[in-house]
């Protein structure tokens, strides 16, 4: 009976949050409708004419749809694969470190960008890389010329990645840290006396400790390769980076609610719903299968 009443509690404790799922994630879904009717905002959802699958072939028609999903995969890959390594990189570095208070400083000041908006961030990058901002600046020092950093559609997707680096790695920084405080010190004893080297330490005992966790996050990073970030970009980015820069969650909104194609702009973001569900779901069979990971 007590373990009831316990269990009760904790439904009572979940209770406001399957609501708010219910309010704001379960309830807006009926809203895919539009996606396959030539809506009218004047007629509604229930009146507008239903048109089947033609949004669908008119949006693969389009010279815009193969390429804001190659540029939202891109950026979202290169983002995977950069939070991966970098923070790798550190954490070992980082655990390298013998002094304690030198290194929790480190800690700190690496994390703190985690907290910050895009809204700061952008302001900020925009400011750092402007035609007459501190890096102009700099490179005018060597003789070179100043550069529209932001403006450039070739140099757009590869300053979206390495501010999205920059400003996560801390974050991710810690969740290697975490694994590798797991690992026995007696291995590292153990092999000291064997008279191993620092390096071998790192080959034999480091990288295969925390081999699970790399393994995860790469896997469950999966389900993400569809999100670009759309509050990074739509901070960042404008019209002369478009090319390169547009991914779907900028261009549905500005399809959306910009142009007021309303079905067109329910349709891709549809499409990227459904894609990524199966990515999210092939992720952690992975994550189940080479790392025992499970939810349920």
């Amino acid at each position: 009976m007590k373990a009831k009443g316990f269990a009760k509690h904790y439904y009572l404790m979940m209770l406001p949050g399957f609501v708010w799922l219910f309010i704001f994630s379960i309830i807006p879904m009926f809203g895919i409708i539009i996606a396959f009717q030539d809506f009218n905002p004047g007629q509604g959802v229930f009146n507008s004419e239903f048109v089947g699958l033609e949004t669908f072939k008119y949006m693969f028609q389009l010279n815009d749809t193969p390429v804001i999903f190659f540029n939202t995969m891109f950026i979202a890959i290169m983002k995977i694969i950069g939070n991966l390594i970098v923070p790798l990189l550190f954490a070992l570095m980082l655990h390298e470190l013998r002094y304690i208070g030198l290194k929790r400083s480190i800690q700190t000041i690496v994390y703190l960008p985690h907290f910050l908006s895009w809204v700061i961030l952008g302001g900020v990058l925009l400011d750092i890389f402007a035609y007459q901002g501190p890096i102009n600046q700099l490179l005018g020092v060597f003789g070179l010329k100043p550069i529209l950093f932001f403006g450039r559609a070739d140099l757009f997707p590869f300053l979206i990645v390495g501010s999205d680096v920059w400003k996560e790695f801390g974050f991710n920084t810690i969740i290697y840290l975490a694994a590798l405080t797991g690992i026995n010190p007696a291995l590292y004893e153990a092999s000291g006396i064997d008279g191993a080297s620092r390096m071998r330490m790192l080959w034999h005992i480091t990288l295969p400790g925390i081999r699970t966790t790399a393994v995860l996050l790469a896997v469950l990073g999966l389900g993400n390769v569809l999100n670009a970030g759309f509050d990074q970009i739509f901070n960042l980015y404008n019209p002369l980076v478009y090319s390169t820069g547009d991914i779907i969650d900028t261009w549905v909104y500005r399809t959306g609610l910009l142009n007021l194609q309303y079905e067109l702009a329910t349709a891709v973001g549809l499409l990227k719903s459904v894609a990524g569900f199966i990515l999210i779901s092939v992720s952690y069979y992975l994550a189940y299968k080479f790392t025992n990971y499970r939810i349920f």
